[in-house]
Formats: structure tokens, C-alpha cells, sequence
């Protein structure tokens, strides 16, 4: 099956199943729940990374990227795993994070140590003159993204936590270390990666002043990054039929199309996050705005046709482990929780590109609305929050930012039923569940839900009809303020998708050529009459999806 006909499944490994009651997930509780994803119809897990690590940054912070941390179990729970999966025909997708390492890593040590080698596995940097830091540029967890590097005069670059050294990829030892890393995992059946902040790679040799905020166009998307990873292509993965997909953070469509054109021998798909910044104020995250809807169309229009026409792939998401739950920032997630996920699920599984699927979205998990900034633990929410209050905001006011946009929305453990701590752990939970969970867990769902099995029906549809895995991408009726539409088509048929983002009823004016569609999946359970003698419009629901299919 190719890459384009699957659909994947992100594992946040220590919030999804505890099987040893220390209250953190690990590998032997994905083991025992692996029944529960094949009957979902996935055909790839990925698992955010298990490898050992000091935790600083929940495991995207490694000090051995070829051993698994005791935290979640040994390398033999991984054969395990892999031997498991095989069994149900899904493979597994590790998430390689190859920009930076944990400052507890052997290399950073030995460079600490004074060992030149080493030293030049990182990005050091004397201070200037006057003592300062080498550049002005910020680190994406807060502060700025220079550390002292020991008792030297020397900095180290760390574009997220200070614990999160980059790597010198400049320096072809590094290139030569990274392809070991990905053919150990070959090795080990592994067939599918997920390359972390992938684009961030490529620093210039000499570093300049930032002279906006950020800098981040000083180091994302360099030209040299295209020729890291055909390089790192051809030496490992390239060999093997797998699927990889690059996170791009701050990206363009020009680059992601270079990214991922076939011929160019580099990635399979690429993230991109520019739709999930829409409820951003002037670009700051760490603020409280509403959904700018007009912003979201344009940004999946210009996306979904730039790619198609350049024959890039996109990788399609609403939600990960970074990101508030869709459910309750694009929709509503109390009165109307059931139909907006399936509305929201619905414009993601029949787009161009390969849908992703983010552990409890099946069953429509929500934000946990904590009600105190005692309950979070990651630690990008915990600096902003201290800088809101240094800002001058009150308690109550910053707390509210942390709530809506907290990476700890997503990363609550997965309820598996409504017993004691949701039936996650026998005991406490690394994190706190969110405060439905009686009502939302996985054993209600399946028992007496539709979301879950709304879900299967997507993931099917996408094996099916060649027009959803294959089709190009059309924007539809681009200047809906109420509704996000676009049109697949293939050399088989053409399929039109609608979906209403609004809580009221909305009469949609349909093209006379749809008026004899077939309805080929709506998320309500009542019929739809496409049109009647007196009016071309059709009445949508509130938060209803309809795809038309002309054969």
C-alpha cells in the first residue's frame, strides 16, 4: 500500500496506556491496546520518542538514541511491539530528533570535557567582545537561545530548552552519526520516521544579528537542509520502501514542495503549522484571540492547492502533541462535541495528503480546562506563564492564555473507561485527566458513541476511492465565511466536500452539476435532499460535513 492510501496514528507514549501502575504510559500498555487501533483500520503508529532521556523536555531532549528509557521499558518490549505489529499488518514510525541533543548526551559530555571532536559536534560560539551572547536570537521556550558552554567563553546554540544543544550538521562526522542512528532503527524493522523541526538543520557557518524578534529566517529552511536530508535519503531510509514526513517549523509551500516531489529523493510529506496560528495575536502564541476563520481557509486552500500542483504531499492534522484539541479550538466541544468532530475529522480525511490521527481525536477528547497552573507540567507552558505574570497580567488572566494553548491540552492520559483514573493507570497519573472523562473515555465511546466508528468509515473511504488517496486539490467557493469546501478529482470521479464550521444552520447554495451527487458520507444521521423544485440550496446543520461524489 502506498503512503498516500494510509492513515497514521500518533502515540504520546506516556499518556496512553500504563500496564505497570507507576502512573507514566509505556511500550508493554501499547502492546496490550494494539487490538483496539487495528479495528480503528490505521495502518502506521507513530510514537513520539521513547528514547532515553532526562525528560526535560518530555523526551525530545536525548541522550541515547539507541536505547529505550527505562521509563517506558526495555528493547525487548520494543522487538516486542514490532513483532505485535506485524501481526495486525501496521508499522511503526519513530520520531527522530536530530536537531538537538540533550546536554546529557555522552557527545555533549566529552565535549564539555574538552574534547575537540566533540566540540565540534555543536554550534559554540565565542561571546563578543563586551561579554555578550554571540547573537541575539531567541530561543522558541522562551529567553534567549545562547548558553554559557561550561567555563569558557564560548555559548552554545539551543533553539529550544538549555538542555537541548543543537547539533553541528555542517560537520560531516555529525551527518555520518545521524545515518548510524536511522540505520539502527532499519535494522530493527523500523519503517517510517518522523524527522523533529527537520528544517532547522541547515545554520549558516556564520551567524547574524536578528533584525525582527525572532531570527528564525536566519536558520529555517536553509538551501543546504535539501541536500542533508537527500543525503541522509541515500544512505539509509531511501534503501527501504518506508514513509517519512518532516515537521517544518515556520515553512513555505515553495520549500515543502522541494521537500517532497519524488524525484528529488528527500521526504515523503512535510507538517506544516501555519493553519494552527490562526487564534495567534500578531503571531503570539501565548495570547487569547478567536479563530480568524477567513485566515484558516485561505492558509488550507493555498496549501492544498500549491502542493497539488506541484505534485508535493502534504501531511494533514488538527492535532498533535504540541497543540491545544481541535475539538475545542476550531469547534464547540460541549453542546455540540459529537458532529464537530466528525465535521472537523472529515475535512482533514478526505483532503489531499496523508491523514494523522492524534491519540483520543477518535473518540473526541477535549482541552482538560485545568484550574490552576499547579496542574501543568511542560515546560514551554510553565515559562510563559511566569513571563505573562512578569508582563503584568494577573493570575486569572494568564492562566487563561495557558489554558487555551498549553501543550498539556493534548497530552492528558487517554480515559479508557470511567474507573478509577479513567482506567489509565492503577496509580497516579503523571498528569492530570481532563474533567470529562467519566463521560469521554474509550469504553462509552465504543459501547455508545459514533465518533470512533465515523472514523473507521473515513480511514475505509480513503482505501476505496482512488479520487480521495490520489485526486487533485481544488479550492471551492474560496470566500465562505461560514463553510470550508473544496473539490478531489481524478480520472475516476470528483468528489466536493463541505463542511460547516458555525453553530447555525446555513442554507448552501450547491452548482446545479452536484445536484444529482451521490452523498457519499454526512455526519448527521438524517437524509440529505441535495435540492428540491424550489430553491438550489441545501440545508447544512450546525457543524454537518457532506461529501458529494460525481463517478
Amino acid at each position: 500500500m502506498n503512503f498516500k492510501e494510509k492513515v497514521v496514528y500518533q502515540i504520546y507514549p506516556k499518556s496512553f496506556y500504563d500496564s505497570n501502575g507507576d502512573g507514566v504510559g509505556d511500550l508493554q500498555g501499547i502492546i496490550q491496546k494494539i487490538p483496539y487501533l487495528a479495528d480503528l483500520g490505521v495502518d502506521v503508529l507513530w510514537f513520539n520518542p521513547f528514547f532515553k532521556s532526562p525528560q526535560h523536555d518530555n523526551g525530545y531532549d536525548i541522550s541515547d538514541y539507541c536505547a529505550i528509557d527505562p521509563l517506558y521499558g526495555t528493547m525487548s518490549d520494543f522487538e516486542q511491539l514490532v513483532s505485535e505489529m506485524t501481526k495486525y499488518k501496521m508499522e511503526i514510525m519513530l520520531d527522530m530528533v536530530l536537531n538537538h541533543t540533550s546536554t546529557d548526551h555522552p557527545w555533549f559530555q566529552k565535549a564539555l570535557a574538552g574534547e575537540e571532536k566533540y566540540q565540534n559536534y555543536y554550534i559554540l560560539r565565542p561571546a563578543k567582545k563586551d561579554g555578550g551572547i554571540p547573537t541575539n536570537w531567541d530561543s522558541k521556550f522562551g529567553g534567549k537561545a545562547w548558553n554559557r558552554f561550561g567555563q569558557t567563553n564560548n555559548y552554545y546554540l539551543h533553539l529550544f530548552d538549555k538542555t537541548q544543544a543543537d547539533l553541528n550538521w555542517r560537520n560531516p562526522e555529525v551527518r555520518e552519526e545521524m545515518q548510524k542512528i536511522v540505520q539502527f532503527w532499519l535494522d530493527k524493522g523500523v519503517r517510517g520516521f518522523r524527522f523533529d523541526v527537520i528544517n532547522l538543520i541547515g545554520k549558516d557557518e556564520e551567524l547574524h544579528q536578528a533584525t525582527d524578534d525572532v531570527g528564525k529566517y536566519l536558520y529555517t529552511d536553509r538551501p543546504i537542509v535539501h541536500e542533508f536530508l537527500h543525503q541522509l535519503n541515500q544512505a539509509t531510509f531511501g534503501k527501504y520502501p518506508t514513509m517519512t514526513v518532516g515537521e517544518m517549523s515556520a515553512t513555505t509551500i515553495e520549500n515543502c514542495i522541494l521537500y517532497t516531489q519524488p524525484d528529488r529523493q528527500e521526504l515523503d510529506m512535510t507538517f506544516n503549522f501555519h493553519h494552527l496560528k490562526v487564534d495567534y495575536d500578531n503571531g503570539n502564541k501565548w495570547s487569547k484571540a478567536p479563530v480568524r476563520f477567513n485566515e484558516l481557509t485561505t492558509l488550507l486552500h493555498d496549501w492544498g492547492e500549491g502542493m497539488s500542483e506541484a505534485e508535493g504531499w502534504n501531511a494533514l492534522f488538527w492535532n498533535n502533541h504540541d497543540q491545544p484539541r481541535a475539538l475545542t479550538r476550531f469547534a464547540d466541544d460541549q453542546k455540540l462535541r459529537v458532529p464537530s468532530a466528525k465535521m472537523l475529522a472529515t475535512a482533514i480525511h478526505l483532503n489531499r495528503g496523508t491523514p494523522f490521527i492524534y491519540q483520543g481525536e477518535e473518540i473526541g477528547m477535549t482541552d482538560p480546562y485545568f484550574e490552576s497552573i499547579d496542574e501543568y507540567r511542560d515546560v514551554e507552558s510553565l515559562n510563559a506563564y511566569d513571563k505573562l505574570r512578569e508582563e503584568g497580567l494577573s493570575n486569572t488572566n494568564a492562566l487563561e492564555i495557558i489554558q487555551t494553548k498549553s501543550r498539556d491540552n493534548s497530552r492528558t492520559p487517554i480515559p479508557w473507561n470511567n474507573q478509577v483514573n479513567a482506567g489509565f493507570s492503577t496509580g497516579t497519573p503523571w498528569l492530570g485527566l481532563g474533567k470529562n472523562w467519566q463521560t469521554v473515555n474509550i469504553n462509552n465511546e465504543l459501547t455508545n458513541g459514533s465518533i470512533y466508528s465515523y472514523y473507521q468509515k473515513l480511514i475505509q473511504l480513503r482505501k476505496t476511492y482512488s479520487v480521495i488517496s490520489r485526486g487533485d486539490y481544488q479550492a471551492f467557493d474560496r470566500d465562505n465565511t461560514s463553510c470550508y469546501s473544496y473539490i478531489r478529482e481524478d480520472s475516476s470521479a470528483k468528489l466536493l466536500v463541505i463542511t460547516n464550521f458555525t453553530s447555525n444552520s446555513i442554507a448552501y447554495d450547491l452548482p446545479e452539476e452536484w445536484q444529482t451527487a451521490e452523498v457519499l458520507i454526512n455526519n448527521y444521521d438524517t437524509e440529505v435532499t441535495l435540492t428540491d423544485s424550489h430553491s438550489r440550496a441545501v440545508p447544512l446543520q450546525a457543524y454537518q460535513a457532506l461529501a458529494l461524489l460525481i463517478n
